[in-house]
């Protein structure tokens, strides 16, 4: 029996379709959904739609309820539709028909709008945690490695000489500023949906700020019809926001591809952080970076997808929003597995030094030469062709081991604490304690 069910119940095949995989989804969602019955409970005791007792009597239950779910005791029946239905039921069965008062002035499509918010709100702050964690070994090693000299390139052809600080440090400060675009979907998780009822409001009067406050939401979707029209703007936000850090995190993967080939020889890793081929026993495969390049591509076509499911959608809630789920949530845990992955890999990264001392890297160096030239007051045109000539006529003979680079970012001078500093910004404008002791004081 469903909560919304008359007499008729939907044929088999029906139900099996539109439930899809919303029970392995609503078992993500379930602590979330408690802590909104919590901040609702306490919401309708407030304007005399539960008593005290009531509402001190489904604070017990659902706090009970909520370290269930914590302890992994907690699980959907056969035969109830969803989270929400298994917390109502079990509090109606322990408690009686307080039980049933909990669901006033709510619609389900606003109880799963909260339970969204609050359960994006704390994926991202984990991908800000993971993106700060690499992003501190990606400084440590720019640093290491600053004066360890790799080949540039452009075109995919040998360009200018680069340098390992260099490049670990162009992925840090990529990282900090994907983490902008992060912070806009979390601005858009940040706000309060409950009480927009099934997007046209409630005649109980409801007090939406109370609940805001209760929730630790910044602020709170004041139009109703707008709070409901958020379910999908939040999670297209959200996508794009995964698919930056994930195509800083392919970039990257494809260099290490690319680095560790017996070609380039640049960078390797120990053994047991590789595989082996079944025949060829040489074979030392870089099957981590090729996973997250495949996976970061996965995510980087999410918000593709949920553009198309959210195409042709009028205003007010659609059952095509529930597919968003089967996008977003699996994509959230691919991407946290990825940044983790990245971490765990470059910590044991070793470099190869000395790379340019190469002769066959000696073109790197033409616009070095071209530089010098003009700092003598050649212009540069005759300079440029005068190296050109050289390099045509084999006679190209620079010295390899002399770089001048000064300006802010570049080899000589990566900026690093300048870096931090951005990343540091970025990170403290995601306010997460604001939360904390939201969430801390509804379940203690």
């Amino acid at each position: 029996m469903k909560l919304w069910q008359k007499e008729v119940g939907n044929k088999k095949e029906v139900e099996s379709f539109t439930i899809g995989r919303d029970p392995e989804f609503d078992m993500i969602l379930a602590p979330f959904d408690v802590l909104g019955s919590m901040a609702h409970a306490q919401m309708l005791s407030s304007i005399g739609l539960l008593t005290k007792t009531e509402n001190e009597t489904l604070q017990k239950g659902l706090k009970a309820i909520y370290f269930e779910i914590e302890k992994g005791q907690f699980q959907i029946a056969p035969g109830v539709e969803d989270v929400h239905s298994q917390v109502e039921f079990l509090l109606t069965e322990r408690f009686g028909e307080v039980g049933k008062k909990l669901h006033s002035g709510r619609s389900r499509n606003d109880q799963v709008l909260v339970d969204l918010k609050l359960y994006y709100r704390a994926a991202i702050r984990e991908l800000v945690e993971e993106t700060s964690i690499l992003f501190d070994l990606l400084l440590q090693l720019a640093e290491k490695h600053k004066d360890d000299l790799m080949p540039g390139y452009t075109h995919t052809q040998l360009a200018m000489p680069s340098s390992f600080g260099l490049w670990f440090s162009s992925i840090a400060e990529g990282l900090s500023e994907d983490l902008g675009l992060l912070k806009a979907a979390f601005d858009l998780s940040n706000k309060n949906p409950l009480g927009s009822a099934a997007g046209y409001g409630s005649s109980f009067p409801l007090n939406r700020t109370m609940t805001t406050d209760l929730l630790g939401f910044a602020d709170l979707h004041h139009n109703v019809i707008n709070a409901q029209n958020s379910r999908g703007k939040t999670e297209r936000t959200l996508s794009f926001a995964m698919a930056g850090i994930a195509a800083s995190l392919n970039r990257m993967a494809s260099d290490c591809c690319i680095f560790m080939n017996q070609h380039f020889a640049f960078i390797s890793f120990p053994d047991e952080l590789t595989t082996g081929s079944s025949i060829m026993p040489h074979k030392k495969n870089p099957d981590v970076f090729e996973l997250i390049r495949a996976k970061t591509n996965q995510i980087q076509a999410i918000p593709n997808t949920v553009n198309l499911l959210l195409t042709n959608t009028t205003t007010g809630y659609h059952r095509d929003l529930q597919l968003l789920k089967e996008e977003i949530f699996p994509g959230l845990t691919s991407l946290k597995s990825c940044l983790e992955m990245s971490t765990f890999m470059l910590k044991s990264i070793r470099v190869r030094q000395g790379i340019l001392q190469d002769p066959f890297y000696k073109h790197l160096f033409s616009v070095e030469v071209v530089n010098e030239l003009v700092l003598k007051g050649v212009p540069f045109r005759d300079a440029y062709k005068q190296v050109g000539g050289a390099i045509e006529k084999g006679d190209f003979a620079p010295n390899q081991s002399k770089l001048a680079h000064t300006h802010e970012g570049s080899i000589g001078n990566l900026n690093l604490t300048e870096i931090r500093s951005k990343m540091g910004k970025v990170v403290q404008s995601f306010d997460f304690n604001q939360m904390d002791k939201a969430i801390l004081s509804l379940i203690s």
